[in-house]
């Protein structure tokens, strides 16, 4: 039986992957020391966050020259995301790391000016090369996979890719590689993992056959020719809380009032049931909103943390975790949980994404202030500059809840972002601002959505 290794360097979720493959039938361990790498037969090395606190979480590791000889030995090596990116000779993302220099070329950062960024989706990966090798990776063109990065290698056919390239993908203006595969490394920038069945069969591919791409120097397809299949997605949203008996259930209310006529607290189901559900009927991706707020509870016992691992057990699209994702500090007093921790945490049972609600308000008046004050306006003490500096800022979604406020013209309202509405007011003013508020909604603060 061979010995399928997983290279954790302490960043992102993992834990989807572990279930992925294991819900694929196998097992895997994971690699703790440098001497492991010479008892596995095949390692997967997932990456999200930064690149260059993955180059230097190998180095402080100590696994970046076992990880080189590794490679050199011949032995099928799978990177995805971030761990695709590392293979390049270096990224936009942090210029002064030296990526390990694997393939030519460099990661860049997408051209924000005439698409959003970053590329979250699902995309198709389209073959760009004649190669015949079998086996090869499970992969056709009408399927796609999931993307969530700001950076890309940039694919021009050009230079030495022809001869590691294997998938493109457009994103509006750009394309870039997706995927690589050459001798006995093959890498995705999607993941797989978070790609439904055809994620699913993708890693099957790679466990189960020997994917040894022999050497091929013939053109492959012009990036022109590859076409943006960028898909609608559907994201289902689950407000979930505790009831009166203490179980967790999804419910939804007005304004956060969330009980029956009779008293109860609205129950819609189980959170991981109807997650399950969602994703089998086609859900790209499942977000649970936290209105419970479990002052009582350690936080290492949340049962939000509970809800995520049976969930990503079943579910292998992107999860969401909104609510709470802030500094916490244990009933007893024995600890306070800084923010970026928290979301560790919750990565590691099994999110891919934190939604911050109330925090984001309190950090853009906080960059209103310094700015006013001359200061400036970002000094890395909150939780989303600390979180995407770990995580990357595709790991940090901001999720707010607005109210009208209606004024009877935008001189009523100068310091804020006035509009003419179509739906008047209950003293007919035809103009509004949107006001950000905190606290689930109660409490409203002195910042309109477009500041924040």
């Amino acid at each position: 039986q061979q010995k399928l290794y997983l290279l954790d360097y302490g960043a992102g979720n993992v834990r989807s992957l572990v279930n992925a493959i294991e819900r694929l039938g196998y097992h895997i361990e994971f690699i703790q020391s440098a001497a492991d790498f010479d008892k596995a037969d095949k390692i997967i090395f997932p990456g999200v966050g930064a690149y260059g606190y993955a180059i230097q979480a190998l180095d402080k590791k100590g696994f970046t020259e076992s990880l080189r000889s590794y490679i050199a030995s011949g032995r099928p090596l799978m990177g995805i995301c971030v761990g695709m990116q590392v293979l390049f000779e270096g990224s936009e993302e942090s210029p002064e790391v030296q990526g390990l220099g694997i393939f030519e070329g460099r990661v860049a950062l997408f051209n924000s000016g005439v698409k959003t960024v970053p590329h979250i989706g699902w995309n198709a990966a389209q073959v760009v090369h004649t190669d015949d090798s079998q086996p090869a990776p499970a992969m056709n063109d009408g399927e796609r996979f999931y993307f969530v990065h700001s950076y890309a290698a940039p694919y021009t056919g050009e230079g030495t890719q022809p001869q590691f390239v294997h998938t493109a993908t457009r994103y509006s203006d750009e394309t870039i590689i997706s995927s690589v595969w050459k001798d006995n490394v093959f890498a995705t920038q999607f993941h797989p993992e978070k790609s439904g069945s055809a994620g699913l069969e993708l890693l099957r591919s790679f466990i189960q056959d020997d994917l040894v791409r022999k050497p091929f120097r013939d053109a492959v397809a012009p990036p022109s020719s590859v076409k943006d299949a960028l898909g609608v997605r559907v994201i289902a949203c689950l407000d979930v809380r505790t009831n009166d008996s203490g179980d967790l259930v999804v419910t939804k209310g007005d304004q956060y009032d969330v009980r029956e006529n009779s008293g109860d607290v609205r129950n819609l189901g189980k959170p991981v049931d109807l997650a399950a559900r969602y994703f089998t009927e086609g859900a790209d991706e499942i977000t649970f909103l936290n209105i419970t707020s479990f002052r009582d509870c350690p936080f290492a016992d949340t049962p939000m943390l509970e809800v995520l691992r049976q969930t990503s057990e079943r579910v292998f699209v992107p999860l969401t975790i909104g609510g709470g994702v802030r500094d916490v500090a244990e009933p007893d007093g024995s600890r306070v949980w800084p923010a970026v921790d928290v979301a560790g945490e919750y990565f590691r049972s099994g999110a891919d994404k934190v939604s911050i609600g109330s925090d984001a308000v309190y950090a853009a008046e906080r960059y209103w202030q310094r700015m006013a004050a001359g200061e400036p306006p970002l000094d890395g003490s909150t939780a989303i500059e600390q979180i995407a500096e770990r995580y990357g800022r595709q790991a940090v979604v901001i999720s707010v809840d607005p109210r009208r406020v209606y004024v009877n013209s935008p001189e009523d309202a100068p310091t804020h972002h006035v509009i003419e509405t179509a739906f008047p007011g209950p003293e007919g003013q035809r103009y509004c601002w949107y006001q950000c508020t905190v606290k689930g909604g109660r409490e409203p603060r002195d910042t309109d959505v477009r500041q924040l």
